[in-house]
């Protein structure tokens, strides 16, 4: 691993814990899902050092008490930039409710940059193998969000969208009962 992912993934696992953080559905600490994510992405051919250090630190905005300037003055401008590509931006509920969140967030992401879409592939599959096994409930809510992001989002990584996509229609087929 690169000396930046290297320092990335200590500084994700410590900011995750530094909040307590835990995985909803398993409980395990919570820094198990972005290695899982950047190990996802580190596969890609065109993957770069700094992409797998976003992919690492990619939930410290929205989950921690890290702010962008940290993250820039630790790991530079692009992951940064990354990192700030892949956190949300509209979660006041004053915007409107969930339904129309999403929809501002999902035109968001159709515009962010080819490398934060790979890693948003990367989280999508790893959230979603995690919301169908444990909360088929939540997660016919979740996959239909997730079909209609997919859909705009096709920027990244074509390989890592495809297995988003199968893992997707793998989860709903779950969901309907198609597939034990």
């Amino acid at each position: 691993m690169d000396d930046i992912a290297e320092r990335a993934a200590l500084f994700s696992r410590a900011a995750h814990q530094a909040v307590g953080q835990r995985r909803k559905y398993s409980g395990e600490p919570y820094w198990h899902h972005p290695v899982a994510v950047a190990e996802m992405v580190s596969a890609v051919e065109t993957a770069t050092p700094e992409m797998i250090a976003a992919a690492l630190l990619h939930d410290v905005l929205e989950d921690t008490d890290v702010t962008p300037m940290d993250i820039e003055e630790c790991f530079g401008q692009r992951v940064a930039i990354l990192i700030q590509e892949l956190t949300d931006q509209f979660i006041d509920p004053e915007i409107g409710n969930r339904t129309h969140r999403k929809a501002l967030e999902r035109d968001r992401l159709a515009e962010i940059s080819p490398e934060a879409q790979t890693i948003k592939y990367a989280d999508l599959i790893d959230n979603t193998v995690s919301i169908v096994a444990r909360d088929r409930g939540f997660a016919r809510v979740y996959l239909a969000e997730k079909r209609q992001l997919l859909e705009v989002m096709t920027g990244g990584d074509q390989e890592l969208r495809r297995k988003a996509w199968s893992v997707l229609i793998e989860g709903e087929a779950k969901v309907r009962g198609v597939v034990k």
